[in-house]
This record gives C-alpha cells, sequence and structure tokens, in this order.
C-alpha cells in the first residue's frame, strides 16, 4: 500500500492525544485528594480505576478490532472517553469520577491495541520501525505538556478576568469554583469530540495483519500462560508499569507532603520534567542500542534508577526536585526493552503475548493503589519503597532473560596487521 501521510499524522494525533489524556493524574492528585478528603488508599484508586480497564479490556480489544474493523473501534475509543469526561464534568464527585476514570482507560486501552497495526500498514512496514520512534516522541510530548496545561488553567481559572480571553472564561463559567481542576476535563472532552469528528470524515484502509499480529482465541492465551516465561515476562510489564505509575501518581503529593511544595506548581513541573525527560531517554536508549545488547543497557538503567531513588525519597528537596525527573530518564528505555525480550522469547503466538503483556499494564493500577494504602499505614516515603522491589525484579530480567534473537547492534572492526 501507497504511504499515506494523512492517515501516518492522524495516527500521531492519536498518540498525543492518548498520552494527554493518560498521564495527568500524578499532577492532578493531591487536588483531588483535597477536594474530596480522600485517605491515601482512596487517593490509590483512582489510578486503580483507569489502569485496571487495561486488565479487562487489552485482550477483548484486540478480537473486538479483528472483527470490526479499525475506524469503528477507534470511534467506540473515543465515545467511551468522551462519556467519561462528560460525565464526571456534569456529575464532579468521587463515586462518578472512578467510573469516569474506567470509561476513559477502557477508550485508551482500546486506541492502544488499535493504532500501531494502523500505523504499519498507513506509514509502510520498512518505516515502522522510525514511525514507532517518532509515535513515542509525540506520545512523550503530551505526557510532559499536560501537566503544564492544568497548572495554566487551575492558576488563570481563579483569576478569570476579561483580559484573561474566551476560552478561560468559558471554561471558568462551566467549571465549580471550589473544583478547579475538573477544569482539565473540560478539555479532555473537547479533545476527545474533536478526535472522534476527525476519524469519522477520514477514511482508512483495510488492515491485513501478519501471522504474529493476529489475536488468537482464549485457548492460545490459557497455553501461553502455562509458560514459566510467560508469566516472568508478564511480570516484568507489570513491575516497569507499576514502578512508572507509582512514580508518576505520588511525585506531587510527596512534593507537598515532605518539602511543602504546591501541587498545582512545583508539583506539576516535577510531574512534567519527569514525562519529558522519560522522552529525551527514549532517544538515548535507542543510540545505546545500536552498540550495546539491550540486558546490558537495561542493567545499568535500572541500577541507576535504585540510586537516584534513594536520594530522591530520603535527601533534600534539590535532589527530589531534580530525582523525580531523573527517575523518568531511567526508566526510559525500560518497557521497549521488556517488551522486545519478551517477544523475542517465544516462537510463535506473538499477537497473543503481546495482548498478555498489554493486560500487564495493570501494574500501574496495582502498585499505585498498594503505595496509597500503605501511605496511610507508614507514610508515604516509607509506602514507596515498595519501588525498590518492582525495580529489583526488573533488574533480575536483565539477568535469567534468554531471547531467540538479540537486538542488532553495530560490529566495531579491529584493525587488521597489514
Amino acid at each position: 500500500m501507497k504511504r499515506n501521510y494523512y492517515l501516518v499524522i492522524l495516527i500521531f494525533l492519536i498518540f498525543f492525544a492518548i498520552s494527554f489524556l493518560t498521564n495527568i493524574l500524578g499532577a492532578i492528585n493531591p487536588n483531588v485528594s483535597d477536594s474530596f478528603a480522600l485517605s491515601g488508599t482512596l487517593t490509590g484508586m483512582l489510578p486503580f480505576s483507569f489502569f485496571i480497564a487495561y486488565a479487562l479490556m487489552s485482550i477483548p480489544s484486540g478480537m473486538i478490532i479483528q472483527k470490526f474493523g479499525e475506524k469503528k473501534c477507534l470511534v467506540l475509543a473515543w465515545i467511551l472517553a468522551l462519556g467519561g469526561a462528560l460525565l464526571f464534568t456534569l456529575f464532579p464527585v468521587f463515586q462518578v469520577f472512578l467510573c469516569s476514570l474506567f470509561m476513559i482507560g477502557s477508550g485508551m486501552a482500546i486506541l492502544q491495541v488499535a493504532i500501531y497495526p494502523l500505523l504499519r500498514v498507513t506509514g509502510g512496514e520498512e518505516h515502522f520501525a522510525f514511525n514507532s520512534v517518532i509515535a513515542q516522541l509525540v506520545f512523550g510530548a503530551a505526557s510532559f505538556l499536560s501537566p503544564f496545561v492544568y497548572s495554566y488553567l487551575v492558576l488563570h481559572l481563579g483569576n478569570s478576568q476579561a483580559g484573561e480571553g474566551f476560552f478561560i472564561s468559558f471554561i471558568s463559567f462551566l467549571t465549580p469554583d471550589s473544583l478547579p481542576w475538573v477544569s482539565i476535563y473540560w478539555i479532555f472532552g473537547f479533545v476527545s469530540l474533536l478526535m472522534m469528528a476527525v476519524i469519522i470524515a477520514s477514511r482508512f484502509p483495510k488492515v491485513e495483519r501478519k501471522e504474529d499480529e493476529i489475536v488468537g482465541a482464549w485457548k492460545t492465551h490459557v497455553e501461553l500462560f502455562k509458560q514459566k516465561k510467560v508469566i516472568l515476562f508478564f511480570l516484568g510489564i507489570f513491575c516497569y508499569v507499576g514502578t512508572e505509575q507509582g512514580i508518576a501518581n505520588w511525585i506531587s503529593e510527596f512534593l507537598r507532603t515532605y518539602h511543602g511544595l504546591r501541587p498545582e506548581i512545583e508539583g506539576a513541573r516535577a510531574v512534567g520534567l519527569f514525562w519529558g525527560l522519560m522522552t529525551i531517554g527514549c532517544v538515548l536508549g535507542l543510540g545505546l542500542l545500536k552498540i550495546m545488547d539491550s540486558k546490558i543497557v537495561l542493567r545499568i538503567f535500572t541500577f541507576a534508577a535504585l540510586i537516584i531513588l534513594t536520594f530522591t525519597l530520603f535527601g533534600r528537596v534539590e535532589f527530589a526536585l531534580f530525582g523525580f525527573p531523573a527517575l523518568g530518564f531511567c526508566l526510559s528505555v525500560m518497557y521497549a526493552i521488556i517488551f522486545s525480550l519478551a517477544l523475542n522469547s517465544v516462537e510463535k503466538s506473538h499477537g497473543s503475548f503481546a495482548g498478555i503483556l498489554c493486560t500487564a499494564i495493570a501494574g500501574g493500577a496495582i502498585v499505585s493503589l498498594l503505595i496509597g494504602k500503605l501511605k496511610d499505614l507508614i507514610g508515604l516515603q516509607a509506602g514507596m519503597t515498595v519501588l525498590y522491589l518492582t525495580l529489583a525484579y526488573i533488574l533480575s530480567i536483565s539477568f535469567w532473560a534468554k531471547p531467540i534473537i538479540r537486538n542488532a547492534t553495530i560490529k566495531i572492526k579491529s584493525t587488521e596487521q597489514q
């Protein structure tokens, strides 16, 4: 198929929107907790409600997409996101917020499953690796920007004078005075509506899936789960996403609790930098993977993360402000390496295995909730030490993984004696 630049750009835009909606929770958590007087456990229920949708929807999404096609499922995903955003903005109470997050998470799970095969077809198979990297950079850019958009909204809504313009005045009119952070969900609703309209107006090609992209029947998934290495790599993705979200969702609250910093300013900035440095780390990680074995790269970055985590949790405010973004840099290569090691460790059923690995994104739900529970029992600082366990497991992968195919590296020829 001829490359379709319009659809490639649209898919990049979908990546941007997914990230914008997904990674805002870390910035708004303290304000949500204050508004609804939540305990640490109930605060942990916020990311739980979002990421548990991945556990429930990833495998069924693949089956639904294969039956009904990408376009219909993309529209369905944005309908879920729009419905979730509007439901909460119209009824801003905690119980509704949990339902809203689950709806948005379900939509994002469908999108994640649908867009990679689409990107391969529309961008050209020979350009798929390059386009995938660009997509991750776009994804990271949105994660970096969304906390700053939130910070801008919260700081300006309370001062929405005539000089602020129609947009801020309109959002201020729609948003309860006591819940300025709800404004970000009006933005999410607008983004979802816009994306849905663009997708409906666009023509999509029929995606002919490769054999390793086809999602098998439930029996195939059960057979895979009988393999020890499948379970071990499932736990690897579980621990990675648990680490990522366990940090991102508690950065702002940690800085407020232990260093007296404001969630909507310093907290939002730290969350944005966490995602921003993760994006930069992806670029540098690509270079390292061309000259080093992926297991060695994983080992180096995980060791660094363990050291930085210690200074971040137990050091002065300067260490925390530097450490949280630096942890994003260290985490940048982990997901891609673990995922590729996993897929390169099995000989068949890659589509079904990928679905199982995507289900492990539920680690973001479980670990964030666990940290919240520990916060109530022993304090947030002690609770976040659970991240040592998840990082230790990730480190272990760099020792026991035995991929059938190793990552290609540049061979440096030795100088021959003449």
